[in-house]
């Protein structure tokens, strides 16, 4: 890394412990580890004695999980960190009300100077290559200013999950994208549900102008916008390309995004599916601007999560992603239009035709559900 160009790539589970670990270790004044699913076991527990150590020369550590998908760690799992002077807490407790609400987010904020975000869950399935071995996955190890606005959008979870829920969703907006003509070089997007995401907004804007897109999404359901915009992007003349899972583990959520895959076939969207191994990786590159974070292409990751995006516009970086999506094709199922429609049974059809239903309009509407009773 250098002061020109302050990111790096982790394209492999072990590669991302690696960074994780360095980064925990270097760490002097603050640690803040915001995760999804964190499993016992390794790697959770060596990043957790990692956490324990850092804790006990002093540094401020604090751990935030989600309730639903961490739930299945021991109660006393991080007692050892609150021995050391660390913290932890558990965000949106499992009650029946609050349940669709979830905190997706995965990041690590390191003395609010260096950050790791991306895709990878602590869990054994993140480690591997995602050919060989383990899920498929991505992240990003980057400084520079955004670094403090992930550190401030860590402190507003954090401040949230030390309140008994309330009645409301009381939620002030994080690090969101301005509505201004010219969108800074590096910005930091959020997600929550109940509010305008600012992810949407912005995936959306540069989608609609732009000429070159590659896309990598574990779950692939966007909005019907988003798909116009896309359709519209090749239609144009735009090289617009998607790579989803081919393996997957939610095979529901899988069926629903097939379920898109004609019409974007017909719009000439080369579309692949993942093959190697359980595809998680959340990639989104137009023209030279790249995105990279916790948040799928799909309604749940624009609508109900809590998620975050770094967008980044760096020609070089662009470069380097479009390698990376490059990358994954040999491992890839081209999707050919002229077989597409025989290439499935009719019991696979319906299921797709089910699970959109499911994942694009049920999801939407308990969630609005959801948010109505909590008003």
């Amino acid at each position: 890394m250098n002061e020109h160009h302050p990111y790096g790539w982790l394209e492999t589970g072990d590669e991302f412990f690696r960074a994780l670990q360095a980064a925990i270790a270097s760490a002097r004044a603050s640690l803040r580890l915001e995760m999804y699913i964190y499993t016992a076991g390794q790697p959770g527990d060596s990043v957790r004695a990692a956490l324990v150590a850092a804790a006990r020369r002093g540094v401020r550590v604090q751990v935030l999980l989600d309730a639903f998908g961490s739930m299945g760690l021991p109660d006393d799992y991080w007692a050892d960190l609150a021995a050391a002077g660390g913290a932890f807490r558990s965000f949106n407790p499992l009650r029946l009300t609050r349940l669709v609400f979830r905190d997706h987010r995965k990041m690590l904020v390191g003395d609010a100077c260096v950050a790791v975000v991306g895709g990878f869950n602590i869990m054994a399935e993140a480690e591997g290559d995602g050919v060989t071995r383990g899920w498929r996955d991505l992240g990003l190890r980057l400084e520079g200013p955004v670094v403090a606005d992930l550190a401030a959008a860590f402190d507003t979870m954090w401040a949230r999950a030390g309140h008994k829920p309330r009645r409301r969703w009381h939620l002030p907006k994080l690090s969101e994208l301005r509505r201004t003509p010219c969108q800074p070089p590096v910005a930091l997007l959020t997600s929550q549900p109940g509010h305008r995401s600012a992810i949407r907004r912005s995936l959306l804007s540069d989608f609609r102008q732009a000429r070159n897109v590659r896309i990598i999404s574990g779950y692939f359901l966007p909005s019907r916008p988003m798909r116009r915009a896309l359709r519209r992007a090749a239609r144009r003349g735009g090289d617009v390309q998607l790579i989803t899972p081919g393996k997957t583990d939610v095979p529901l959520a899988r069926y629903a995004g097939r379920a898109l895959f004609a019409r974007l076939l017909r719009a000439r969207i080369r579309v692949f599916e993942y093959t190697a191994q359980v595809l998680h990786t959340k990639l989104m590159v137009t023209d030279d601007v790249v995105y990279i974070g916790s948040a799928n292409l799909d309604y749940r990751s624009l609508h109900i999560n809590f998620e975050l995006l770094v967008r980044i516009a760096d020609r070089r970086l662009a470069a380097e992603a479009r390698r990376i999506f490059d990358g994954y094709l040999p491992h890839g199922r081209p999707i050919d239009r002229a077989t597409w429609a025989r290439a499935r049974s009719l019991w696979e059809k319906i299921m797709e035709r089910l699970t959109y239903l499911l994942f694009a309009h049920l999801d939407i509407y308990l969630a609005r559900r959801g948010l109505s009773k909590l008003r």
